[in-house]
């Protein structure tokens, strides 16, 4: 693979991102900032939750941003590049296989989908105000378990991107992205489903579901969670199926 080649397109993304910074970021953090100032600050603050929720929100409120930022920094521009601009058809006429450039893409949404984590942590700790106690005692794996999380939003914005149509991207969202992010446990942990038992069994399906439970274990370990091996295994299960699934439609859509 010519690496320069790489390198050169996923500089250009992160310009094109970098341009588009406020825009995407309101995009990403917008509504979140909107369910922890709600229910990490005014809830809390009232009294109608107690004040250790806040610690519970914000892990759930970091996996979720980095899952949607995730999503839509690779399945956008796709739905566009492909059936909109066509400026997908220049890239394929890089001196480099078709797969890497999905590969690039992933890679692409990945750093955005870090960054969002990276900013939504101190802004909605700052939203939510005192009371909120979280545990950086195991750095290295906050940061392994954010490029695992990174990794299977952007394998489904690649999915999305290359299956959807640009007719379809009010679906996209109203059928697979607002179940995926409201069923995925950011908002209250998995324990809390115990009365649900169907559902509590159902969403386990939902990568997003692991996202949070792990971020929860890394943050707050002192509350109940998921145990580490069932979110290692899922991520990493989440990172091959999407990944796989992604590079297969990309291609099937590059070469039609």
């Amino acid at each position: 693979m010519n690496w320069k080649t790489f390198v050169a397109m996923l500089s250009r993304d992160a310009r094109v991102a970098r341009r588009n910074f406020v825009p995407l970021l309101l995009q990403t953090l917008l509504q979140p900032m909107l369910f922890v100032f709600i229910f990490g600050r005014v809830m809390t603050g009232s009294g109608l939750m107690p004040r250790e929720y806040k610690s519970r929100l914000l892990p759930g409120v970091i996996a979720r941003s980095m899952g949607l930022s995730g999503i839509q920094a690779v399945a956008l521009p796709l739905v566009s590049e492909f059936q909109f601009t066509r400026e997908i058809e220049d890239r394929l006429l890089a001196p480099m296989k078709i797969e890497w450039l999905a590969v690039e893409k992933v890679v692409a949404g990945m750093v955005q989908a870090l960054t969002a984590g990276l900013v939504v942590i101190p802004l909605a700790w700052l939203i939510m105000g005192s009371g909120v106690d979280l545990s950086f005692h195991h750095p290295l794996r906050f940061a392994g378990l954010a490029l695992m999380v990174a990794f299977p939003a952007s394998a489904i914005g690649l999915t999305l991107g290359c299956s959807v149509g640009q007719t379809q991207i009010g679906l996209m969202f109203s059928l697979v992205l607002a179940p995926m992010l409201f069923f995925g446990c950011a908002y209250y942990p998995w324990s809390a489903l115990a009365r649900f038992p169907i559902l509590k069994w159902a969403v386990l399906v939902n990568p997003m579901v692991y996202a949070c439970e792990g971020f929860r274990s890394a943050l707050v370990p002192q509350f109940p969670h998921l145990s580490g091996f069932a979110i290692l295994v899922a991520l990493l299960g989440s990172d091959l199926l999407f990944l796989s699934l992604g590079m297969r439609q990309f291609r099937r859509k590059a070469v039609s």
